[in-house]
């Protein structure tokens, strides 16, 4: 949601200039960490010890990904197919070499 108040008092649009991390919260940090570090590539980066849940953060190709363990991953619904209406991220990669 835009902060309204944050946009009037700059003048309209806030002045983004690139996105800086998603944040995923998922059913297993460590199933994650395996997917993101072994098949994409992603470098865990340190995370502020003043959280209090499970999570790791990632880096790479100038992107960060904050991956959170749910507190109940038992209620997060069953994913059995992609579905583009929902929430999701598209990289875009390099085919051959």
């Amino acid at each position: 949601m835009v902060n309204t108040t944050a946009a009037m008092v700059s003048g309209g649009v806030l002045p983004l200039a690139s996105l800086n991390h998603i944040s995923i919260v998922c059913r297993s940090v460590e199933e994650s960490l395996d997917f993101y570090m072994n098949v994409l590539g992603f470098t865990p980066i340190r995370r502020p010890g003043s959280f209090d849940f499970d999570g790791a953060w990632l880096f790479n190709y100038g992107i960060g990904i904050h991956l959170l363990q749910s507190e109940h991953p038992e209620s997060l619904p069953a994913k059995k197919e992609i579905n583009p209406k929902d929430n999701h991220i598209s990289f875009q990669v390099r085919c051959g070499s």
